[in-house]
């Protein structure tokens, strides 16, 4: 148990990065959405290795979506009959993600994030308009999107993880003629389900530094508390240059890694 709490040194310099870092991530994420775009590179930037950063950061991604979803929940806005066996392929999806992830090389699994980055921070920052209501569309047809969505992007999650709930809401809202708000409220579900399956799988290969989760998880829940309570005019504006500075520094620090 010492190990999991503790698998590497904790020092004051780590846990400084990623209370700012991910306080930054859920408060754009509070703003504007893709704060996992910052989160995982900040647990790299921290000095974690790449699979110990992966679970370590599905670890305080979880509280914090657990406190979204139940608000979605509360408030009527999921779809049961799309949403229960959605949970289940998303668990089975990231599941499987995970294991892909823990079987690669660290090295790799650097210069692929390296590919990765990038192109998720061009779909999430890409502005983007989602339908207010339900378009036409067969049930069986709207049933087969949202699940294959479902165990595909939940595997993504699981193998990497930013840009998930955006992927997820793109699907459901334009190719499932779902909307907005009910869309919202499923891939909260779907999200926290791949969660939860990427975190159990990393967990059980002793991929998680827990204590660091869980501070960054305290840090994740005030950025979201305030990102959403802020009625900031333009406050979008922030997310763009803290992306691409986090960005930037991660990519300087795997590709001085890989060289040296």
């Amino acid at each position: 148990m010492q190990a999991m709490l503790f698998p590497m040194e904790l020092s004051l310099h780590m846990v400084l990065i990623v209370v700012v870092g991910v306080f930054l991530a859920s408060f754009v994420d509070g703003v504007a959405g893709g704060g996992g775009i910052i989160s995982v590179p900040t647990y790299f930037l921290a000095g974690l290795p790449a699979h110990l950063a992966l679970g370590t950061n599905k670890l305080s991604a979880c509280i914090g979506t657990v406190v979204s979803a139940g608000r979605f929940v509360r408030s009527g806005y999921v779809d049961w009959k799309l949403g229960i066996p959605s949970i289940a392929l998303a668990l089975a999806g990231a599941h499987l993600g995970t294991r892909l992830q823990l079987a690669l090389d660290e090295r790799y699994l650097k210069w692929l994030l390296l590919i990765v980055l990038p192109v998720v921070a061009v779909v999430v920052l890409r502005q983007r308009t989602f339908p207010e209501e339900r378009g036409d569309i067969a049930p069986v047809r709207q049933t087969g999107i949202v699940l294959t969505a479902s165990l595909i992007v939940g595997a993504y999650d699981g193998f990497y993880g930013p840009g998930t709930g955006t992927f997820l809401l793109l699907i459901f809202c334009s190719l499932g003629k779902m909307d907005l708000r009910t869309a919202s409220g499923n891939v909260k579900l779907v999200n926290l389900a791949s969660n939860v399956g990427s975190l159990f799988t990393s967990l059980l290969h002793g991929k998680v530094f827990i204590v660091l989760g869980l501070i960054g998880a305290v840090a994740s829940v005030a950025g979201h508390y305030i990102g959403a309570g802020l009625a900031i005019k333009d406050g979008s504006r922030i997310v763009r240059p803290v992306v691409l500075t986090v960005l930037g520094l991660l990519a300087a620090r795997v590709i001085y890694e890989l060289i040296v």
